[in-house]
């Protein structure tokens, strides 16, 4: 009996040992941990990112040192190591085939908000959709269409398409195909088209607008009028442009080309 009390009492002084180490490593650590995340927030290059991305990375550094943190106190303890990392690693497994769509997008998400492609307010086309971004998430990306559309395109989907960003330039062209009749004087169209772009309001003269004919269908002649204009005023040029044309390849009796059909039904009556 003596034998065993002594065995119990050499038992718990080890176990309460090792939970009193435990209980100072976890509170130590803790300690550690919450100073490597006042630390993160003040360093400069973190700064440069986007707030999501900052926010993320604290975040994952934060989740990888809770799990140091408790492989060292389960070491402490005397757990077998190889059943914690056995068992780390199939709850790993599980989640990422569970979540394999989900982290495809927020991987995604971390790469555009660090690379930047588009950003809020642009105007782009990607994934068959076209209009301009509202929000950037880690898994979705909010665009506006014309029409007041809200469509959610998932980051992974993005990052895997061919992404037209319409406002990343300063300076955009106009372009714009007018069908004339093959009987008109080129040499007149052109100087009337190209006359009408230098005076829409909006067109700059660097680069200079453009006026030519540029192909020929069957008894029509294809006139291309393109000028540039600042990226902001686009649409309003591109209607200015079409009106200001139009208007002068009428003034200048210029026709485009129209086939007329009058079809006449005839009713026998017998």
């Amino acid at each position: 009996m003596e034998q065993f009390i002594n065995q119990c009492i050499a038992l718990g002084t080890q176990v309460g040992g090792r939970i009193l180490f435990a209980l100072a490593t976890l509170v130590i650590g803790l300690l550690i941990i919450k100073g490597i995340k006042k630390a993160l927030r003040k360093i400069t290059l973190m700064k440069k990112l986007d707030p999501t991305v900052q926010s993320v990375i604290r975040n994952i550094i934060v989740a990888l040192l809770y799990v140091v943190l408790a492989v060292a106190i389960f070491e402490i303890l005397g757990v077998p190591m190889t059943s914690v990392v056995a068992v780390l690693a199939s709850c790993g497994l599980a989640v990422g085939l569970a979540l394999q769509g989900a982290l495809a997008n927020f991987a995604g998400g971390i790469m555009i908000l660090i690379f930047k492609p588009f950003r809020v307010g642009d105007f782009v086309e990607a994934s068959g959709a076209k209009g301009t971004v509202r929000d950037i998430s880690l898994f979705y990306t909010s665009i506006i269409t014309l029409d007041n559309k809200r469509i959610l395109v998932p980051n992974g989907d993005l990052m895997n398409a061919n992404v037209t960003n319409f406002s990343s330039e300063a300076l955009r062209r106009v372009d714009i195909d007018f069908k004339i009749s093959n009987d008109c004087d080129a040499e007149l169209t052109k100087q009337v088209l190209l006359t009408a772009a230098q005076g829409t309001k909006g067109v700059l003269a660097d680069p200079a607008p453009f006026a030519r004919m540029t192909a020929v269908d069957d008894d029509t002649y294809i006139f291309t009028v393109r000028g540039w204009c600042e990226n902001a005023e686009y649409w309003n040029v591109y209607a200015d442009l079409i009106e200001g044309c139009s208007k002068a390849l009428a003034d200048n009796g210029i026709d485009d080309p129209e086939e007329r059909i009058a079809v006449r039904l005839v009713k026998d009556e017998k």
